[in-house]
């Protein structure tokens, strides 16, 4: 155990240190100024941070990740397709709203939309589409054409926003299927796709284990889009405080007293629900429950050690460099963006879980090196066009069109594994510094550039860029791989082809 955790620490340590190297370099340039209190409490959060990291990732290795394959595997085999479906709906419902991104998102838009009201829709979104992913799994049906067909309600129900006078709302119901696959959500959706294809079977069961993050980020957006379009609350929003002299000022311990009271209530939803699974269905020795009880404390123990270091020292630190460079060269703020992007998802921690089962399942095929340099240029991408669609004020829709027609495009000439891979990874890389940082550092920008109104209608959206960009990027890893195989299939049959002739030996 102690090993283990050091080696997480260690990993946590790699990923957030050039987060931090870029805010101390940025504090040494005339593009921002950040005051010596403020530098301290970041690098308190940011030691914070790798602890919360390094304890979540050990926590999901013990308790989310085994839960979710005994629950895939267990109900599986017990060949009630009824039960099966309505776990994985309640299970869906109940790990959404437990899931720490997701707040952090309902509260950054409480003044347009109830939080509440804005947590069981997105549950219930995952919910319905979680059913459909293990349907699909168990008809072993395509997820391409599942996905083709879904993104096309998804864009009409957005033309129908648009058509309802509520078109501001479209970016964020967009963020809402980005940040909904988290660092609780993933490791549990993935290994259950995992424990219901081995169960199953099958010649693709690996492939097939893969496209439930991608279906369960596409319910949210559509029954937030849902939501907005029915709704009649104001479309004036507010910019929540983000000083961090404010952050401590309301009191430090207070705000981690209700962090352990929010994470402890929702992972409490998840774990009564396993232990009902275990008294009728599961029936697990008593050594696993140990194991999978211990991985529960340390998640929540990481969990919120991660989400106060976050909202502490993250949060305003990330709303002033946006600001600040924003307030200084538009194109400076485009360049660095894309650095912080880069650098950023590295810190993920739902990343490494996605990438270490991915490089198991494709038995190194993929790597997690391949994996994260992937996923690392494609939200660096991302948030540099989101800063440049803030600079110059045009609709999300310039961007998601093309983008979704692209990956989707994609998925008709690369390996069924990528495109499943693929769009998994779009939901896993936006995440909680996503939400917590890149976003806050977005509606500094914008609030400097275009003004706080614009904020709802052009700082919202980035989420979902960073959600979009690793469907292309991990699905031309694919492309260039079969490329490569062909070339190298062509360049065998023409050594053989030219080889000589008298040294073919003919039987008679």
């Amino acid at each position: 155990m102690g090993r283990a955790f050091f080696y997480k620490l260690r990993e946590a340590l790699v990923s957030v240190l050039p987060v931090g190297v870029i805010v101390i370099v940025l504090t040494m340039t005339p593009l921002v100024e950040i005051t010596g209190r403020e530098m301290l409490v970041f690098g308190i959060a940011a030691l914070l941070l790798v602890v919360g990291i390094g304890l979540f990732n050990l926590g999901a290795d013990l308790s989310m990740t085994p839960m979710g394959h005994f629950v895939g595997e267990g109900l599986t085999k017990s060949k009630k397709a009824s039960v099966l479906l309505m776990v994985s709906f309640l299970m869906g419902v109940f790990i959404t709203i437990a899931e720490p991104d997701l707040s952090v998102l309902a509260e950054q838009v409480s003044s347009v939309m109830n939080g509440t009201l804005l947590l069981v829709t997105v549950g219930l979104g995952v919910g319905i589409f979680l059913v459909l992913a293990v349907l699909k799994i168990v008809s072993h049906s395509d997820l391409t054409s599942i996905l083709l067909f879904f993104y096309l309600v998804l864009f009409s129900l957005a033309v129908l926003l648009f058509e309802s006078g509520r078109g501001e709302m479209m970016p964020m119901s967009f963020d809402a299927g980005g940040v909904t696959t988290g660092p609780i959500t993933v490791p549990f959706i993935m290994a259950l796709g995992v424990g219901i294809a081995m169960t199953v079977g099958g010649r693709h069961a690996s492939e097939n284990s893969f496209g439930l993050i991608a279906l369960c980020s596409i319910g949210p957006i559509i029954a937030v889009l849902l939501l907005s379009t029915f709704s009649k609350g104001s479309l004036s929003y507010q910019v929540p405080d983000y000083s961090m002299d404010t952050v401590l000022g309301n009191g430090i311990w207070d705000d981690i007293l209700g962090t352990m009271v929010d994470v402890g209530k929702s992972l409490l939803l998840i774990v009564l629900f396993f232990l009902v699974l275990q008294f009728t269905v599961l029936k697990l020795p008593g050594r696993k429950l140990i194991s999978i009880g211990l991985g529960i404390v340390i998640t929540f123990l990481g969990l919120v050690v991660f989400l106060s270091a976050v909202a502490v020292g993250f949060m305003p630190i990330g709303y002033k460099i946006g600001t600040q460079l924003a307030s200084y060269n538009p194109t400076v703020l485009a360049i660095v963006s894309f650095i912080i992007g880069f650098v950023v998802v590295l810190a993920e921690p739902a990343v490494h879980v996605l990438n270490q089962q991915v490089e198991t399942i494709t038995s190194g095929e993929v790597t997690r090196r391949q994996m994260m340099m992937a996923l690392a240029i494609g939200v660096g991408i991302s948030i540099c066009l989101s800063v440049i669609r803030i600079i110059f004020g045009f609709s999300l829709m310039y961007y998601l069109i093309p983008g979704y027609l692209i990956s989707l495009g994609l998925s008709f000439f690369v390996p069924k594994i990528y495109t499943a891979i693929a769009f998994d990874s779009g939901g896993v890389a936006s995440g909680p510094l996503t939400s917590s940082f890149i976003l806050p550092l977005a509606i500094g920008a914008c609030v400097s550039l275009n003004g706080e109104t614009s904020v709802l209608s052009q700082a919202f959206g980035i989420v979902a860029m960073v959600a979009m960009t690793p469907l292309i990027t991990i699905q031309t890893l694919g492309f260039r791989a079969v490329s490569a195989h062909r070339a190298r299939s062509k360049a065998a049959m023409k050594r053989i082809l030219a080889s000589d002739d008298e040294q073919i030996i003919y039987f008679e």
